[in-house]
């Protein structure tokens, strides 16, 4: 027999979590049991955890911004892997679309592949921060007030200990304040602008509404770099790694524009770090690679790119810097075949 669940899981990439923690709250307040990672599931306990709480609940709610796609075009992204599981599992999954959401924006579509095309044929409801309070009536009274008919399966010991875990966390933190979610329309604004003078125009406004914003932070220093304005990059990217000091790739921002600067040695220290934190980090490998060639270890650089191409064999600008490297310590020969991989892997980017 059909029935009305109250069980809801909610999926959102971890640069929304004001926009989750919001949500949870005026669920959690009106009688539904919401399961939603707000501390950090450990990625060892994704399966039996994350998975397996979604398919231990009727509803899956799904925060979307164009910010939050832009990386489950990789198959293990764990966003996109909750996505799957829900559309599988058959969950009455609600797409929640966010400030500069749209699925009919051409910037949007490119993300939306395999499973994840089947997204924009689900019910989705806007949320704007100026009526937000109206939109989650209308999620709890027409999205979730709907019969379900899906076999729930019941959590894990080790799930349902998360679940508790998580919802002790996320009830004693504070009443999510409406500037913040403000800040967080401001910082998609920023993400989906084109042009770098109003991309730092949006964080900027972002960042005034929420001081503690490290992602904002970390996106003003790109925009920056590309007006050349490095001094400013540096200082906002050192910004985004006091708060969050695990940041990989704001090293890899504030190497960039250190390297841009001059200053290789504080560059290669700012890759070193990232490729600390994150050993896979391909992108840390080929810009360490650029620097230690500007300090003229052209051994280095060659390790470095090599490494790159190692963890991801399309890296076009790897083989290419390799191939600069190769060159100036005297390898003609391996330079010209860096050369040509890379004329062709970008050759095949444009087909």
């Amino acid at each position: 027999m059909e029935r009305i669940e109250k069980t809801v899981f909610i999926s959102y990439r971890r640069t929304n979590v004001p926009w989750a923690l919001a949500i949870y709250q005026n669920l959690n307040a009106n009688g539904f049991d919401v399961f939603f990672d707000y501390t950090g599931i450990a990625s060892g306990d994704f399966e039996q955890v994350i998975l397996g709480n979604i398919q231990a609940r009727a509803h899956f709610l799904v925060l979307l911004t164009p910010s939050a796609l832009e990386k489950c075009d990789a198959p293990d992204d764990w966003l996109r892997r909750e996505i799957e599981t829900a559309i599988e599992s058959t969950r009455n999954i609600v797409p929640l679309m966010l400030e500069g959401f749209d699925f009919g924006s051409p910037s949007i579509a490119p993300h939306l592949i395999g499973k994840l095309s089947a997204l924009s044929k689900y019910n989705g409801l806007k949320i704007p921060a100026d009526y937000f309070f109206e939109a989650m009536d209308r999620l709890r009274n027409k999205y979730l007030n709907v019969p379900s008919s899906s076999v729930l399966h019941p959590a894990s010991p080790a799930a349902a200990s998360a679940s508790v875990e998580q919802k002790e966390a996320a009830s004693a933190a504070p009443l999510v304040k409406s500037k913040e979610l403000t800040a967080q329309e401001w910082f998609e604004r920023g993400y989906s602008a084109t042009e770098p003078s109003e991309q730092i125009r949006c964080y900027f406004e972002a960042i005034r509404l929420k001081p503690d914003f490290a992602e904002a932070f970390y996106n003003r220093s790109i925009a920056r770099g590309l007006v050349s304005d490095f001094s400013g990059s540096i200082a906002d990217s050192s910004e985004a790694i006091r708060l969050k000091t695990d940041y990989a790739d704001a090293f890899v921002a504030r190497g960039v524009s250190r390297q841009k600067g001059g200053d290789f040695e504080g560059a290669i220290l700012d890759f070193s770090e990232a490729i600390r934190l994150n050993p896979d980090y391909a992108l840390a490998f080929g810009n360490r690679g650029d620097a230690r060639h500007g300090k003229g270890d052209f051994g280095g650089a060659i390790a470095d790119c090599s490494e790159a191409i190692r963890l991801k064999p399309d890296f076009a600008s790897a083989f290419n810097s390799r191939g600069l490297a190769r060159r100036a310590s005297g390898d003609e020969a391996g330079a010209l075949e860096d050369f040509e991989a890379a004329r062709n892997l970008r050759f095949k980017g444009e087909d």
